[in-house]
C-alpha cells in the first residue's frame, strides 16, 4: 500500500478521536463550565450535527479545487477548531470550536475515500479506503481510551492539546506524501449533483443509514447494557471497549478483503451479520461471557459493512463521486444519530435496555432490504445490458 495511505490514516486517527473524547471526560467539562452532565454531552451532539451539515456543504464548495490542497485545509480547520476547544474559557466557545472541528469530517473522509481509492488499482480501492478506516478504527480502541487518561491525568484541556498535535502530523504526512495532481477539468458542482439522479445512489446511502446505524441502537447504551444488565462491574468497562474496539479493526479489515472480491454480495452478507449478531446480543447480553463475545462480534459485524458501503457509494455515483463519498459520511453520522435516538425511545418507554438491541436489529433488517433491492436492480441491468 501507498505510504500516502499512512498519512489518511493518521489523519483519520485525530478526527476519530476528537469526536468521542468527550465521553470520557464529561464530568470534568461540566464542572469547569458549570453545566450539567446532559449539556456536556450536547458537545458530541453538536460535532455530529456540524459532521452531517458540513460534509455536502464543504465538499461542494471545494469541486474544482486540488484535492491535495483541500485536504490540507481541512486539517488546518481541524487542528484550529481543537485549538479553540483546549482555550475555550465557556460553554458557548467550547461548542463553537467543536462545531468548527466537526465541519472538516465529512469532507475530509468523503475527498480522502476518493483520493486513497486513486491510489491504488480498481481491484483494490475496497482495501485502500479500509486502511485509511483503520485510523478511525484504531481511535476507537486507543485514541479515545488514552485522551482519556491523559485528560484525567493533566486536566481535560490537554487532550484537545494533543489531539490538535496529532492533527498536526497528519497534515504533515499529507503534505510529504500525497500526491498533488491537478484537478478534474470535467469536475463542478452541476456534475457532482448529478450523481443523486441516480437510485443506486440513494439506495447506497439508505444501506449506510440503516446497516450500519442499528449498531449505535445498541453501543450507545454499552456502559448499561454490560454493567446494569450483563453484570459486569464498572471497572470492567475499559478492557470491554477495547474488546469491541479489537472487532472493529478485525471487522475492518477483513470486510475491505471480501469487498475488493466481491462487493454487493458482502454488503448483504455484512448488514445480514449485523442483524444477527444484535437480535442475539438481546438474548446474550444476560449473562457476562456470551455478552462479551457479543460485544466483539458486534464491532467485526459492523464495521465489516464499512469499506463496502463507501466503495458501493463511489462505484454508484461513477465519475461524481466526491460529493457523495462526503454525503455518505454525513450518513454515517446521521444513521448513528436516529439509531442512538430510537434505542433511547425504547429505553425510556420501559422496555429495558436489551430492547435497544431489538431495534438495532430492526435497522440492519431495513438496511439489508435496501442492499437486496440494489442486488437486484444490479443483477437486471446487468441482464439489459447484456
Amino acid at each position: 500500500m501507498p505510504l500516502a495511505l499512512l498519512a489518511l490514516a493518521i489523519s483519520a486517527f485525530a478526527i476519530g478521536t476528537t469526536e468521542f473524547v468527550p465521553t470520557g471526560l464529561l464530568p470534568e467539562i461540566a464542572a469547569d463550565f458549570g453545566v450539567d452532565i446532559p449539556a456536556a454531552g450536547l458537545l458530541i451532539s453538536g460535532y455530529a450535527l456540524g459532521v452531517f451539515v458540513g460534509a455536502p456543504l464543504l465538499t461542494a464548495a471545494a469541486t474544482r479545487l486540488r484535492r491535495k490542497p483541500v485536504l490540507l485545509a481541512l486539517l488546518g480547520l481541524f487542528v484550529i477548531g481543537n485549538i479553540g476547544s483546549a482555550l475555550a474559557p465557556d460553554y458557548p466557545t467550547m461548542m463553537t470550536s467543536r462545531i468548527v472541528a466537526s465541519l472538516c469530517h465529512g469532507a475530509f473522509f468523503g475527498v480522502g475515500s476518493v483520493v486513497a481509492a486513486g491510489l491504488v488499482a480498481p481491484t483494490r480501492r475496497a482495501a485502500a479506503i479500509a486502511m485509511m478506516f483503520t485510523g478511525l478504527t484504531l481511535s476507537n480502541v486507543l485514541g479515545v481510551p488514552l485522551g482519556t487518561l491523559v485528560g484525567q491525568a493533566y486536566g481535560w484541556r490537554a487532550t484537545f492539546w494533543v489531539v490538535a498535535a496529532l492533527g498536526v502530523a497528519g497534515a504533515v504526512g499529507v503534505l510529504a506524501l500525497v500526491p498533488d495532481r491537478p484537478a478534474d477539468p470535467a469536475a463542478d458542482l452541476r456534475a457532482e449533483l448529478s450523481a443523486f439522479r441516480r437510485p443506486q445512489v440513494w439506495l447506497a446511502l439508505g444501506m449506510t443509514a440503516l446497516g450500519f446505524g442499528g449498531m449505535f441502537a445498541s453501543f450507545t447504551y454499552v456502559a448499561p447494557l454490560m454493567v446494569d444488565v450483563a453484570g459486569f462491574p464498572a471497572g470492567a468497562l475499559t478492557w470491554l471497549v477495547l474488546l469491541f474496539g479489537a472487532g472493529l479493526v478485525v471487522g475492518n479489515l477483513l470486510g475491505a478483503r471480501a469487498a475488493d472480491r466481491a462487493l454487493m454480495p458482502t454488503i448483504v452478507v455484512s448488514i445480514a451479520a449485523l442483524a444477527v449478531v444484535l437480535a442475539a446480543f438481546t438474548v446474550t447480553v444476560r449473562s457476562p461471557v456470551p455478552a462479551a463475545v457479543t460485544l466483539f462480534l458486534l464491532g467485526v459485524a459492523a464495521f465489516a459493512t464499512v469499506p463496502g458501503l463507501q466503495t458501493r457509494v463511489l462505484d454508484a455515483a461513477g465519475t461524481a463521486g466526491t460529493l457523495a463519498s462526503a454525503v455518505n459520511i454525513g450518513v454515517f453520522n446521521l444513521g448513528n444519530a436516529v439509531g442512538a435516538w430510537l434505542g433511547g425511545l425504547v429505553i425510556a418507554a420501559g422496555l429495558g435496555f436489551p430492547a435497544a438491541n431489538a431495534v438495532g436489529a430492526a435497522m440492519a433488517v431495513g438496511g439489508l432490504a435496501v442492499a437486496v433491492v440494489a442486488l437486484v436492480l444490479d443483477r437486471r441491468s446487468t441482464l439489459v445490458t447484456a
